[in-house]
């Protein structure tokens, strides 16, 4: 049914569905349904949002005659408004009035037939107008990014109207002048909604007058705010050309584009070449490909990878007459092969001589693969061949790897394995993890370095099992010189799981555990024979991290490959255990870790100095870079991430493409009110701390200062455990009554749960607290559980009727071990490390799993735990983003002002006792 504009006897615009076809109101172009649609939607609002929708949204639609009398109302609004002192510069837009009387008698005149014509007065009009005029102001006051912004989204022509514009454009029929510049202003919009320009002079002309001095000055006002930026902007005004057609040369054409930013930012409109904008000219490169050709070698930490490089332009090599005919050319545009070409000749011969000399030095046989490596990633560190290149010059260089490079890293990147059963296998592999495989042979084969960081619970250890049996059942390697075992180092709560797992799913190989609670075998003997004995006819050696570091006989041996568990053990380089590990000699790294970045970005290059020593360069070296990244404004880590990259895989359990089958994850904060013994203790405890900050500075104030944090968190426990009196009564503790409240709901529906903490003290208050909840007994895990004990622990705890609680220390029991028989998670004190935390979970939220899980985070308000809590969130974000889009590092806490750290402790009283 046709729509159509109405107006009542009091003057009120509103839409009618017409119900007579002969009727003279008939539309002679009737509305779309879905132009009807939206109009009744702008209309049902106010008449007045209707007419700006017509005049936007409609602009250049076929509309009936009355919809098109109305949209011209708006146009003409719109376009006045454009006109107005302040608008283009963003200032708060004036009222409009509406038009003289005699030019609101002839719209009266010119309006179509339509219901109500007859009501059609010029103070009909006139209100028409006055009510777009406050709506559109209105909308302009609260719109993000003032007038230009909102013109923009209602239209993008609108913004063009009242507003400057500097046209550059080709002139082809001048050679020597083969570019013209022209300055206008948009003065409308024509009936086919295009905008219509004239020239700036006109403009002097048009608001001759002091009457219209205003609104001449607002529209030359971006002007003026450009000649205070651009030099060549003065000229123009000062000389006069401004108000001139002109005929430019080239360079003069390139030193107009040069300023475009800076006539942007004064508010000018440009309008240039389609090969200026939005992307810059071609420019001639110093191309330089790394790794065209394999040349005999494969890809590795000591391979040195070919080196070549050309001057090319759109990917074309130049020739040495086109270089020459470039270099002798004037600085700005050059024509060459029909095309406009921008040059830039110092900083084009500076590229190439740069490049010259480390092509000569690389002709010896290469330059080395993580120095090429690193040029492709834009990462170069100290001393590299890219550091002491300015970065003017630096884009006048383009870094690609060749073609067989290119096809190594695609397969580095997009790991993608094929199906086929692997002999020894006694497990079915999921996709993602036939393709971690994959990936995992790959880059082993290459002798390169691989961080396996795949969420906790995705298979890890299943995917290096099929690994080992791969290299078992290599028929590559010669048989007259059998191939050395790999070694595995693990924490020691990890040890049983191995055997259960490497029993399960590849019985045929064989392992030897070098540890004192599996084998008779002295392992300190500084005597080989023993150990060579032992190993023989084995396929992998399973050590902990502690043992490496006391045993010479397997840091000094060769491996087939070294595999870390929890790697991220060795996050700090200087630790004992770091060292023994990165002393090892191996034929290929591998790190499994749910966690390559914990903390600081210290964190990842400690991790590569195992897997791919010299990749991230040495740790000075790193942290020079490090510091430089930190200083960028723009994509900070995106050279560093695409660096690391190929060596790290990482699929997430969140992600459906990767697995589909598991349960939701649930993470919930438990907010604990203190008691009043708590808060006493707590607001006693702070001002001790204030007071010794005041005498200690130093090794000695870190030292005081994290012994005060954990007594806090200690004291948000329960009294006891810092008071050491061993009176763990429940009622002098708001977190044991919100545990209370917890566990009671889940014994009465069965259900099972893991309590951990930080402090092995006091598992067994918990466990005997939780016993009376439940009524049973439960299992604790610390790190005094002796290793051969904790899986039967855990096969207890697996069992249908099994105990219903476990409580386990975080460092004990928060990694490898299996207990998917709990569906809730309650960490009953906060670990300054997330990651810490999230491999806590992970015991119960992984493959296996089938119910829901549901996470509890106790926090005790008001205390040093709510800001903890603050800064878990932030190390989340740090990890999550150097993974995706890297980004940050945390400040310490021993490293804060005492100010700082006294905010950061003190107990907020309300908060924190609201409750108890």
């Amino acid at each position: 049914m046709p729509l159509t504009l109405a107006l009542s006897p009091h003057g009120h615009w509103f839409l009618e569905d017409a119900t007579d076809p002969d009727a003279t109101t008939a539309p002679a172009a009737p509305l779309s349904d879905a132009a009807g649609k939206r109009l009744r939607a702008a209309f049902a609002q106010r008449p007045a949002a209707g007419f700006l929708h017509l005049a936007t949204a409609e602009l250049d639609a076929a509309l009936p005659p009355d919809f098109t009398f109305a949209r011209q109302l708006a146009r003409d609004y719109l376009t006045r408004l454009c006109h107005t002192p302040g608008v283009a510069a963003d200032a708060p837009p004036q009222p409009v009035p509406p038009p003289a009387d005699p030019d609101l008698a002839a719209l009266v005149l010119q309006a179509p037939p339509f219901k109500g014509l007859e009501y059609l007065t010029q103070e009909v009009l006139a209100d028409t107008w006055d009510a777009l005029d406050q709506l559109v102001r209105a909308q302009i006051r609260d719109f993000p990014g003032g007038a230009q912004a909102y013109l923009r989204a209602k239209n993008p022509l609108w913004r063009l109207v009242g507003r400057v514009t500097f046209h550059l454009a080709e002139n082809k029929r001048d050679d020597q002048h083969p570019f013209a510049f022209l300055a206008t202003y948009a003065t409308g919009l024509s009936a086919q909604a295009r905008v219509q320009h004239q020239p700036i002079a006109r403009a002097l002309q048009e608001y001759a007058g002091a009457k219209n001095r205003p609104a001449l000055l607002a529209l030359l006002s971006p002007i003026h705010a450009a000649t205070e930026k651009s030099a060549l902007a003065k000229e123009l005004v000062d000389s006069g050309d401004l108000y001139r057609a002109l005929a430019w040369t080239p360079r003069q054409a390139h030193r107009f584009l040069q300023d475009l930013p800076l006539f942007e930012d004064a508010g000018i409109i440009v309008r240039v070449p389609d090969w200026w904008k939005p992307a810059r000219p071609p420019r001639p490169q110093v191309s330089v490909r790394i790794g065209e050709h394999a040349g005999g070698a494969t890809l590795g930490l000591d391979a040195l990878l070919d080196f070549s490089l050309a001057v090319t332009l759109d990917g074309q090599s130049l020739t040495p007459a086109e270089l020459d005919a470039l270099l002798a050319a004037d600085n700005g545009l050059v024509r060459l092969k029909g095309q406009w070409v921008e040059i830039d000749r110092d900083r084009l011969r500076e590229a190439l001589r740069h490049w010259r000399e480390v092509e000569r030095d690389a002709r010896a046989g290469g330059i080395p693969f993580h120095q090429g490596m690193r040029l492709l990633a834009g990462a170069a560190l100290p001393g590299d061949a890219a550091a002491d290149l300015p970065t003017p010059t630096r884009e006048w260089t383009g870094i690609a790897p060749g073609q067989w490079l290119e096809q190594a890293l695609l397969q580095l990147r997009d790991p993608n394995g094929d199906d086929a059963a692997i002999p020894g296998l006694h497990a079915t592999l999921r996709p993602y993890q036939q393709a971690g495989v994959h990936w995992l042979r790959f880059l082993t084969r290459l002798g390169l370095g691989a961080c396996l960081a795949d969420d906790m619970g995705l298979g890890k250890t299943i995917q290096v099992i099929a690994l080992l049996l791969h290299l078992k059942n290599d028929s590559t390697h010669p048989k007259a010189t059998p191939a050395p075992p790999s070694l595995l180092v693990v924490p020691a709560s990890l040890i049983a799981n191995w055997k259960a797992e490497l029993a399960r799913f590849a019985p045929s190989l064989r392992a030897l555990v070098a540890h004192p609670s599996e084998t008779d075998l002295d392992l300190t003997a500084p005597a080989d024979a023993d150990l060579d004995a032992a190993l023989a006819g084995h396929d992998l050696a399973i050590t902990t991290y502690g043992m490496l570091t006391r045993l010479d006989t397997l840091r000094k041996r060769k491996w087939r490959l070294a595999i870390l568990d929890e790697a991220q053990a060795i996050k700090n380089p200087t630790a004992r255990q770091t060292k023994a590990v990165k002393d090892l000699t191996a034929a290929g790294r591998i790190a499994l870790t749910g966690t390559p970045v914990e903390n600081r970005l210290g964190d990842l290059w400690s991790l590569f100095d195992f897997i791919n020593p010299g990749l991230l360069g040495s740790a000075k070296a790193f942290s020079t870079f490090a510091k430089e990244l930190a200083r960028r404004q723009a994509n900070q880590y995106g050279p560093l991430r695409a660096l690391v990259r190929p060596y790290i895989l990482r699929r997430l359990k969140t992600d459906k493409s990767i697995i589909a089958d598991l349960p939701e994850k649930s993470e919930v904060s438990a907010f604990c009110a203190l008691s009043r013994r708590q808060a006493a203790l707590y607001e006693q405890s702070v001002r001790e701390l204030a007071q010794t900050l005041k005498t200690v500075d130093g090794i000695q104030r870190r030292g005081i200062v994290l012994a005060f944090l954990m007594r806090l968190k200690q004291i948000c426990n329960h009294p006891a455990q810092w008071l050491g009196d061993a009176d763990f009564d429940p009622a002098h503790s708001g977190k044991f009554h919100r545990l209370r409240e917890i566990c009671e709901e889940l014994a009465q529906r069965q259900e099972k749960t893991l309590v951990f903490t930080q402090f092995r003290e006091i598992t067994a208050p918990l466990a005997d607290f939780l016993a009376g909840v439940f009524g049973r007994p439960g299992l604790v895990l610390h790190g005094q559980t002796a290793v051969a004990k904790r899986q039967q622990l855990v096969a207890d705890f697996q069992c249908d009727d099994g105990p219903p609680f476990f409580v386990l220390s975080l460092k004990a029991g928060g990694t490898g071990l299996n207990l998917t028989a709990a569906s809730h998670v309650i960490h009953f004190d906060r670990w300054w490390n997330p990651a810490v935390e999230n491999q806590a979970t992970d015991r119960a939220f992984r493959i296996g799993q089938k119910k829901n899980v549901f996470v509890h985070k106790f926090v005790c308000r008001g205390t040093v735990e709510d800001r903890i809590d603050e800064l878990i969130n932030g190390k989340v974000a740090l990890a999550r983003e150097l993974l995706d889009d890297p980004s940050g590092g945390e400040k310490l806490l021993t490293e804060m002002s005492d100010r700082e750290l006294l905010d950061f402790v003190a107990l907020d009283v309300h908060r924190a006792v609201a409750s108890a």
